[in-house]
């Protein structure tokens, strides 16, 4: 799974961009924070706030329940996202 991080998520994360293996436990967007969370203080910062962070599962905007699978490429970003 592809894992990407926009404008202050990219900040608190140290990384534009990761590839994970999930443990088959996390299989929804909701799931994949909490599992985010915990690999770092910087992830576990970036998502403090997660009521304002959007979400797309392959380039479709997403609901944190929607399911994902291996091969998804996840982005997370800022409800603005400037230019």
């Amino acid at each position: 799974m592809v894992i990407r991080y926009f404008a202050w998520l990219r900040d608190h994360t140290g990384c534009a961009q990761e590839q994970l293996d999930c443990p088959a436990n996390v299989t929804n967007i909701s799931q994949l924070i909490s599992y985010l969370c915990e690999r770092s203080d910087g992830h576990k910062a970036a998502f403090a706030h997660e009521g304002v962070i959007r979400v797309a599962i392959n380039q479709d905007f997403a609901d944190k329940e929607d399911v994902i699978s291996p091969n998804d490429e996840i982005a997370f970003f800022p409800p603005v996202t400037g230019g």
